[in-house]
């Protein structure tokens, strides 16, 4: 018999003002069992956060839960969250629910060391001394995996490293040994390799503790690492659910299969992601609710779709013999091109160091050097894409922004277009800048809140002298727009809050164009995004290089966007590559260890791992 430990049904969350009423979770029934986890997954905007903070009635006004039950089995009684007294309820939260939020640096306090705010939780929900807290507190950090606990209590959040910061946050979670864990996005921020770790910490404490765990994400890879049942979510409705084996072997709902197929594959070799365009669109109903009309996509249709885009360019074969690679075309696959024997590169890097002093003591004197980049050499080819993959403080966007000489460079030249850049002024610099641009991981903060999406398109035109006049400007921004999927001239008076976290990256892609610029460096430009928008944006840019000829430097700690995106791959830790090379010889045949790392720690939907796991927990 199987025992749930949280039954939602009917559930109904409203937001409500005097213009109009949105409906953010529409009658949306789920089960919890012990020992079990359910992924909960949907891109932004599905109504997955605002679920789990209806379960613990966190809900702000606006916001309001207007019908539904959540009913919690504490000690063989159930008790109805929704008709619970505030004070029973705050013994509840933290006591036996506990939530892990996506970012574990806006949650954890900056002026309190990480020790404190553990034993400030224990203190408030157990009847303990503050020794006995202190202790409780040592032994959690080292059943999450943080080394040297008794030290590391003393530690203050900013002195800890994203995985580490997120540990702290499941320490604080796991403190009064909650019945429920609920984990919204707590691995989307992190490397690929600390998500592994965090994935089976969660995993391992689940079942060593009997707990059941709400885990919410965008990215059906990870919900195959760690799920034992489903639910899909979109626009506030729960579209399938059923147990993961089923999710991934035979799926019904169109949005589902999207979701499955939208999100680059490391053992796939597509030219271009499919997007849930290709599998469903929706009509507004008179009521105001959305019909879901699906597409009927056959197994030749999908093969059209991935396979209609830009092809790999790689270096010159000779030079490609020099890395170590093979110099015939019959090695590699049809559809590949290759820069020319006597082609001049467009970017051209040599022992580029980029070393941060490290100052002590009241004079500051410097004690010591960080090596963010010691010592890169590498060229890039007209049109061609090169991947920078690793860890976050590989030095992978202080390679970037030293390129965009947003930084200095220690040591090295790089060349752009034959005319060395490492070493000119800024006036010098300034109309070379035009010929290059970037775009940031964060839309919204890369984006002044305070302009209007015309006055942010138009401004580098302004700045560099191009356009003869505002409407000339205004109309090259209308067309831009509509490159980037963004059609019509009301888009030009919003202002940046008023967009999607995708569409504010196509604004951006809009900006770094606007000044027609043969280099673009994307500095981790999708991993903010749902893998769905993620989808959509990775073919804009592909399109894009495509239609007008442009250069990428891609960078991202997620290998199989990279692949997908990169004609050559560099592999960097500590500010070194430890391997460079075509991006599809670097996956198929890796030599470094740390790239073989990279690659095994990368969430993959394996269904032979999937029925294995349901048999051990039968």
């Amino acid at each position: 018999m199987r025992e749930s430990l949280l039954d939602v049904a009917d559930l109904t969350t409203v937001f409500e003002t005097s213009n109009q009423k949105v409906i953010a979770v529409n009658d949306v029934t789920l089960s919890v069992e012990r020992g079990k986890t359910l992924g909960l997954v949907g891109e932004s905007g599905s109504g997955k956060s605002v679920t789990a903070m209806s379960i613990l009635r966190l809900v702000s006004a606006p916001g309001k839960i207007e019908s539904g039950t959540i009913t919690l089995s504490i000690d063989d009684t159930s008790v109805d969250l929704l008709r619970e007294s505030d004070s029973k309820l705050r013994k509840i939260r933290g006591g036996r629910i506990a939530m892990i939020f996506q970012e574990p640096m806006t949650s954890l306090n900056p002026v309190y060391t990480t020790g404190y705010q553990v034993m400030e939780a224990i203190l408030l929900h157990k009847k303990i001394s503050k020794e006995e807290a202190r202790r409780k507190t040592i032994e959690l950090f080292d059943e999450v995996g943080i080394p040297d606990p008794s030290d590391r209590i003393h530690m203050y959040p900013h002195e800890m490293s994203g995985g580490q910061r997120q540990r702290v946050m499941i320490a604080m979670a796991l403190s009064c040994s909650p019945d429920l864990l609920i984990a919204d996005e707590p691995t989307t921020a992190l490397d690929v390799t600390i998500q592994a770790q965090i994935l089976n910490l969660l995993k391992h404490l689940c079942v060593k503790r009997s707990m059941g765990m709400i885990f919410i994400t965008h990215d059906l890879g990870v919900i195959a690492e760690i799920a034992d049942d489903v639910a899909v979510m979109y626009r506030g409705n729960v579209v399938e659910h059923s147990d993961v084996l089923s999710i991934f072997t035979k799926c019904k709902h169109p949005y589902t299969k999207s979701l499955l197929l939208c999100r680059p594959m490391l053992s796939g070799n597509n030219k271009r992601l499919p997007t849930v365009t290709d599998f469903m669109e929706t009509e507004l109903q008179n009521d105001g609710s959305l019909k879901i009309l699906e597409k009927s996509v056959s197994d030749e249709s999908l093969r059209r779709v991935e396979e209609k885009g830009r092809g790999r360019h790689l270096y010159p074969l000779k030079r490609l013999a020099q890395l170590g690679y093979s110099g015939s075309r019959d090695d590699y696959e049809d559809g590949i091109s290759y820069a020319g024997e006597t082609e001049s590169p467009l970017v051209s890097v040599k022992d580029l160091r980029v070393h941060f002093p490290v100052r002590r003591g009241i004079f500051s004197r410097v004690s010591g050097w960080v090596k963010a980049v010691d010592g890169v050499t590498f060229d890039v080819y007209r049109g061609q894409t090169l991947g920078l993959v690793g860890e976050s403080g590989c030095g992978k966007t202080t390679t970037g922004r030293c390129l965009m000489r947003l930084i200095n460079p220690t040591s090295g030249t790089f060349m752009f277009g034959g005319v060395d850049i490492s070493t000119m002024s800024q006036s010098e610099l300034r109309p070379f800048r035009k010929r290059f641009q970037i775009i940031f991981q964060d839309p919204y903060g890369s984006l002044n809140p305070r302009k209007t999406i015309e006055e942010i398109i138009t401004e580098p035109m302004r700045f560099h002298g191009m356009g003869g006049s505002r409407k000339d400007r205004q109309q090259k921004a209308l067309d831009l727009l509509e490159k980037v999927g963004l059609p019509g001239i009301h888009y030009l008076n919003r202002y940046p809050h008023e967009f999607s976290g995708g569409q504010r990256q196509r604004v951006c892609i809009a900006r770094a164009l606007a000044v027609n610029p043969e280099l673009i460096i994307c500095d981790e430009a999708v991993s903010a995004l749902d893998v769905s928008v993620q989808a959509q944006v990775l073919n804009l840019l592909k399109d894009l290089q495509s239609e007008l000829g442009l250069t990428y430097i891609f960078i991202s700690h997620d290998l199989s966007v990279v692949k997908f995106m990169s004609d050559m791959m560099a592999v960097m830790k500590s500010g070194r590559f430890v391997e460079f090379g075509p991006s599809e010889c670097i996956y198929k045949d890796p030599k470094n260890e740390y790239t073989k790392e990279l690659i095994r720690s990368i969430p993959n939907v394996n269904i032979d791992q999937i029925e294995s796991r349901q048999k051990i927990q039968i």
